[in-house]
């Protein structure tokens, strides 16, 4: 099944304001009015991640596209949607002027992408990857999509706590090639941002090996304060979501 036209323009970035760490989308700018506009999870948590930022929210046509993109074997979907991050471009040159960052995906474990054929975080990275190029960016970043690796399968997050989540995803990620990431800026890629458990995971191992700053960009993120009308809950995210159940 291809994507309209229509529904491919209908994918639109969020535009509102948004937690100055994690990019959580707020519903109302009155939080902009805090020196430090944060949310509640980012004022009594510590991320292991310099800042977070998506494209738009786990909700609608963005969520039904990535559903298809994980689900149909849809691998070209996956590098156009990743063309979508180039927008976010500038958040992370803001952030990091000084130093040419290095592209990471959050990686599967290798019976989950064995199954699915596709590590989805690599193909959206190698999307934006193409899309700075294409667009002449100034330092565009390399891609190492090997240097971070996940050692053992976990449980699926739905349903689980934010502690829950912490524990089911601690210790999991290791770095391959540590000179790779060594003093670097490393912006990490997903597909969605769910409490940010698993790109804190990562930024640890990644600041263990040695990385200057960690930034997370993906593709969406869920956000309680705007629910999907879709009939799968929006709490689950893409990594849980089983077609085959009713």
């Amino acid at each position: 099944m291809g994507i309209c036209r229509a529904c491919w323009q209908s994918l639109e970035p969020w535009g509102g304001p948004v937690c100055a760490c994690c990019g959580l989308p707020f519903a109302s700018g009155h939080a902009l009015e805090a020196v430090q506009p944060q949310c509640a999870l980012c004022r009594g948590e510590a991320f292991n991640f310099d800042g977070a930022r998506s494209y738009g929210l786990y909700a609608g046509n963005l969520r039904a596209v990535i559903l298809q993109l994980k689900f149909q074997r849809r691998e070209r979907l996956g590098r156009r949607l990743g063309e979508l991050l180039s927008s976010l471009w500038g958040w992370v040159a803001e952030a990091c002027p000084d130093e040419p960052p290095i592209l990471v995906p959050v990686p599967l474990h290798s019976s989950r992408e064995r199954e699915r054929g596709f590590n989805q975080a690599e193909l959206l990275a190698q999307g934006l990857a193409r899309g700075l190029a294409r667009a002449r960016e100034v330092g565009a970043p390399q891609l190492e999509a090997g240097c971070l690796r996940r050692t053992r399968a976990t449980a699926p997050q739905t349903g689980l706590s934010l502690r829950a989540r912490q524990e089911n995803v601690r210790g999991v990620f290791s770095v391959v090639r540590p000179e790779r990431v060594r003093e670097r800026v490393v912006v990490l890629v997903d597909d969605v941002m769910t409490t940010g458990a698993t790109l804190s995971a990562c930024a640890l191992a990644l600041k263990n090996a040695g990385a200057q700053c960690v930034l997370g960009l993906t593709l969406a993120r869920v956000a309680p304060a705007f629910p999907d009308v879709a009939p799968h809950p929006a709490a689950q995210t893409v990594d849980d979501f089983d077609p085959s159940r009713p």
